[in-house]
């Protein structure tokens, strides 16, 4: 997630930037500029790769002077990291210079207005429209143009604006982003959290959607998008520079797994419009499509298990085989691929070795290669025929949370958008289907809502050497990866199995004592899970039953019941991983263990 931050005051504004870019380099970022306003009009210096690249450029701000600027750190969402497309980005007649965090979802029609009327284009970004939109309905009243500029745009945005006939005047506003006003004496500012202000003022202004920041060394007024002057509380911090990091969390983990409800709606929304799922970068022709006779997926971790969650849900709802790969098998199976294969690689970083192994062997037996990955510009992304990101914004823990929704969301999504251009679902269905993606964002945070109890649970369980976690169909694949965050931040031995396998060698492994999860939110099987829940519960395990919201059965066999909030039976998975991820996260603290840096483990690998 990009980070933003403005300035103006007395004293010289790039040193200050500077600083505050480099506490917001937790949030992850691709390159960083900083735009000044000097005595000779704007300034702007941009640098790709760390923010050590830009310090060296502008020599610690020493080589920016002015009272007044912006900066910004980007993590990459249109257009690969590079200078160009670094922000902040100027209008044609260096008149104005924008940063901007979020997503501006009507960029393309905007672009080609802007296009048609003159205006140049040095960025593949969605945000140039921004600074040229400012340009264009700039005649002398900053308020009025910023007023025009917002009410044009669709999306969701962090702004800072700057002005060269504006002197010592920033302009900051905010739609679905973070954005918070610092307050000091003689200098103000703005931020995109806590982190970038601490170290120079802890006295902050909370700023809320629709809301805009006309800043001066001396004043801050807010107003409305309809101009009107609002009356804002002023909020003293009570955190260190290391806590506000963490947005006041113990650890980057739990930050992170709360974040999720908005990292889902940052991937759904811009891709739901009049009712159908929209995957602008998918670019496979209907009669392309018509030629694909299996799905092959592909991914490692993580996101192995987030790909076993889209081969249940794409096979039920296309009607096509689909196949599940660990990329590290892929690559060395001979496997049979050809020009009707389309093969889908998914991998948050983009980086992952095995995943670009299996994903050049299966291109080259003539596999269309459709990849889902978070990092804009990556080998994975440059690779594929065509990308499909997450936007789920940059993760500081090394054990995935948020990562792997959005790519079960975009799973989801894939699925119901294949089967509607080939014809699978009438009106009716696709509706249904859309409708419940739609509701993805308020049942994850409901699952987290319902569960108060994990803390406890965690307690309980916590000393055991030996945990299970069993389910069937959908709830197998979302217990392999609940298994997985116990294991790698815990470091207790979980596996996960298919229910209906006990007999076949596992239930071997029960004895007086044991836990087992077991996931038995796929209602279709319930029964059927009813009676492993039985068979373990004989043998002596102790159960931790994961159902969803109302049911009551449960409680004949379960020792403790975790609930989640009812859905479309086929997107069960997400609101159910959630409570399994906060379980995890709490039997980690009560073992003393390192929860975001987890021994032995790295965030991405890119060696075999």
């Amino acid at each position: 997630m990009c980070g933003i931050v403005g300035f103006t005051g007395s004293q010289n504004a790039a040193p200050i930037l500077l600083d505050g870019l480099k506490k917001l380099e937790y949030r992850g970022y691709d390159s960083a500029g900083i735009a000044v306003l000097g005595e000779n009009g704007i300034h702007m210096v941009k640098a790709s790769g760390m923010i050590k690249n830009l310090d060296a450029k502008i020599k610690g701000g020493a080589a920016l002077p002015g009272h007044a600027g912006i900066g910004h750190t980007r993590w990459a969402t249109h257009g690969e990291p590079t200078d160009v497309n670094a922000h902040p980005h100027m209008s044609n007649d260096n008149k104005f210079a924008v940063v901007h965090n979020g997503i501006i979802e009507n960029y393309a029609q905007l672009r080609e207005e802007l296009k048609g009327k003159g205006f140049q284009f040095k960025s593949e970004t969605d945000t140039e429209v921004i600074v040229h939109l400012m340009d264009m309905y700039y005649e002398g009243d900053l308020k009025k143009a910023v007023l025009k500029t917002i009410s044009r745009l669709e999306g969701a945005y962090a702004l800072g604006i700057l002005c060269s006939e504006e002197g010592g005047r920033i302009v900051a506003a905010r739609q679905s982003a973070p954005l918070i006003v610092g307050v000091g004496i003689g200098e103000n500012y703005f931020a995109s959290d806590v982190t970038a202000l601490v170290a120079h003022t802890k006295n902050v202004i909370y700023m809320e959607d629709g809301e805009i920041a006309d800043i001066t060394p001396e004043n801050i007024t807010i107003y409305d998008t309809t101009g009107k002057v609002l009356e804002k509380t002023v909020t003293r911090i009570a955190w260190d520079i290391a806590a506000a990091e963490k947005g006041g969390y113990e650890h980057f983990m739990l930050k992170e797994i709360m974040e999720q409800p908005h990292a889902i709606k940052s991937t759904i929304e811009p891709r739901i419009k009049d009712g159908e799922i929209v995957l602008d970068d998918f670019s496979l022709s209907d009669e392309d499509l018509k030629q694909i006779n299996k799905i092959m997926i592909t991914a490692c971790g993580s996101a192995f298990y987030a790909g076993s969650v889209g081969k249940y849900v794409i096979e039920e709802l296309c009607r096509i085989p689909v196949e599940a790969d660990l990329a590290s098998e892929l690559r060395y199976r001979n496997p049979l691929v050809d020009e009707h294969t389309l093969l889908v690689v998914v991998s948050q970083s983009g980086e992952t070795a095995d995943t670009i192994a299996a994903m050049k062997e299966c291109k080259a037996r003539g596999a269309r290669v459709l990849a889902i990955v978070n990092v804009v510009g990556s080998t994975i992304a440059k690779l594929a025929d065509d990308v499909v990101y997450t936007w789920a914004g940059p993760e500081i823990a090394v054990a995935t949370t948020k990562g792997y929704t959005t790519q079960v969301a975009v799973m989801d999504m894939l699925a119901v958008y294949l089967a509607r251009r080939l014809g699978r679902l009438d009106d009716a269905q696709n509706k249904e289907l859309v409708d419940a993606i739609l509701q993805f964002p308020s049942l994850i945070q409901r699952s987290i809502d319902l569960n108060p109890n994990l803390p406890a649970l965690a307690e309980k369980y916590h000393s055991h050497n030996d945990v299970f976690f069993i389910g069937r169909n959908l709830d197998y694949a979302a217990s392999m990866e609940g298994s997985l965050k116990l294991k790698e931040i815990s470091y207790l031995h979980s596996e996960a199995y298919a229910a209906g396998e006990l007999k076949h060698g596992t239930i071997a492994l029960i004895e007086k004592g044991r836990p087992v999860v077991a996931l038995a939110c796929y209602e279709t099987l319930f029964d059927k899970m009813m009676s492993n829940i039985k068979e373990v519960k004989a043998r002596g395990a102790q159960v931790l039953a994961v159902v969803l919201e109302g049911n009551r059965q449960i409680f004949a066999e379960a020792d403790d019941v975790i609930f989640v909030p009812r859905t479309k039976e086929i997107f069960n998975t997400l609101p159910e991983i959630v409570p399994l991820q906060l379980f995890a996260y709490y039997v980690a603290k009560a073992n003393g263990c390192a929860i975001d840096k987890p021994k032995n483990l790295a965030k991405s690998v890119t060696v075999e």
